[in-house]
């Protein structure tokens, strides 16, 4: 209506929001081609199997890891990293769990550590990394800190003087200031932890205070982060060195980066990279192609649920097959405005799919659980922000007593929802109806 109303606004609008500019400065910026000491096989190529990738043979896997056929080969297709064998994945729940076991890492680490988050608030958990990185940097490990120059403004002063002033190597992705407001646009999302190459941490959680829910914090959040041992965490440390690489112009060479990890476990992983670059469209394709193969079950556990129409489709078509797909989000988002967009958006699942809502304590959990046997974890989460314009990290794992164990875990969370259906959505008043629909239509920009 704009656009033909006042032609000149029209053109402006378009010009400011109707052109992908995101894709091409992520592939300006990123300076494809720029030399690396590691390398991914496969690097934004989607190929054949005909065109050298390994041959998806269903009968090599060790037993219990008996994945989605279709899927697998999908993923062949559209991965920059093959998956990999004799991995070891075990769920941490909150910051109760996962930052222990983090600084337990850290403590020991004898070569390098490498960490990479969106979230480093300065305060007591976030203190607490610091002294521990700080010790280690002593003790002559190579430490290298990334984080999202977004992501720090969640607290001030920032994190940066507490690294700076402790002596630890870091640096800020993308810096964001007045004239570079652009590249708000383009966050890394990413949560890695790497010690000594062998050991791996990734997921969900954020570096801040809310996450110890032990504590008792004053805005608690529950999460969901996960320690990975195997072959699967070079992969992980490549796409820190990456990272690292497009952010200062260091490459990061020698064993202390590139050792090879030791076999640790049965399930079979591999890494997932999704951004506005040559990784566009990896975790919806990844998303697409679950939904495609599921033949019993779906859970999904997401704190923002903006799927655009494919992802709509392919939900509504898996549910009419005879799929049982759960949706759990939080009844409370910690941004409103989130809140309203995905009222909006539930009338176009809500009679297909089962869609619960957990109480508060906020949940910050991204999960995705098929047949009990395929699980995608990491830091993506169902809206237009993860899909197009952060940069994401997921983790493919396939193996039954994960996949089973994690199926218990959200059934546990969905004993304490409550389901919303259709009558909830047309109990809301007129103006709290306009209000989420107009909400809707500004989900790819929220």
């Amino acid at each position: 209506a704009v656009i033909w109303v006042a032609p000149g606004l029209g053109v402006l609008l378009y010009v400011i929001l109707g052109i992908n500019r995101i894709q091409r400065r992520a592939l300006k910026l990123r300076r494809p081609g720029a030399e690396l000491p590691m390398s991914r096989p496969n690097v934004g190529v989607i190929a054949s199997e005909s065109e050298g990738r390994p041959k998806h043979d269903p009968t090599s896997r060790p037993p219990g890891t008996e994945g989605l056929p279709g899927l697998e080969r999908l993923l062949d297709r559209v991965c920059a990293f093959p998956r990999t064998r004799h991995n070891k994945v075990e769920p941490l729940e909150n910051g109760d769990e996962a930052y222990p076991a983090m600084w337990r890492a850290i403590d020991e680490a004898q070569g390098s550590i490498a960490l990479m988050t969106y979230i480093f608030d300065r305060d007591p958990s976030g203190d607490a990394f610091v002294e521990r990185l700080k010790a280690a940097v002593r003790r002559g490990v190579e430490v290298r800190v990334l984080v999202d120059d977004a992501g720090i403004r969640y607290s001030f002063p920032t994190i940066i003087g507490a690294l700076r002033d402790a002596g630890i190597p870091h640096a800020r992705f993308l810096p964001t200031v007045l004239w570079k407001a652009p590249y708000f646009n383009l966050r890394t999302h990413r949560k890695v932890l790497v010690v000594d190459g062998r050991l791996g941490f990734t997921g969900g959680i954020n570096i801040r205070h809310g996450n110890r829910l032990d504590l008792d914090p004053r805005r608690p959040i529950r999460d969901l982060h996960f320690r990975v041992q195997g072959p699967v965490v070079k992969q992980l440390m490549q796409v820190f060195v990456e990272d690292w690489q497009f952010a200062t112009k260091e490459a990061l060479r020698g064993e202390r980066w590139a050792s090879e990890p030791e076999a640790a476990g049965s399930c079979l992983a591999r890494a997932v990279i999704d951004g506005p670059d040559e990784d566009l469209d990896r975790l919806r394709w990844a998303y697409l192609g679950a939904l495609a193969a599921a033949e019993r079950s779906v859970r999904i556990v997401t704190p923002y649920f903006l799927p655009d129409a494919s992802l709509v489709t392919a939900l509504t078509v898996t549910a009419w097959r005879g799929v049982d797909v759960d949706v759990v989000l939080p009844a409370r988002s910690n941004l409103p405005y989130m809140q309203w967009a995905m009222w909006g958006q539930l009338q176009y699942v809500v009679d297909a799919v089962r869609v619960w809502l957990t109480p508060p304590p906020f949940d910050h959990s991204k999960l995705m659980v098929v047949d009990d046997r395929w699980v995608l974890l990491g830091s993506g989460n169902w809206d237009p922000r993860s899909l197009r314009l952060n940069f994401e990290l997921g983790v493919e794992v396939q193996d039954a007593d994960l996949g089973e164990r994690l199926g218990l875990w959200v059934d546990r969370r969905i004993e304490g929802a409550r389901r919303l259906n259709r009558a909830d959505l047309d109990a809301r008043a007129l103006p709290v109806k306009l209000r989420d629909g107009m909400f809707r239509l500004l989900s790819p920009y929220l």
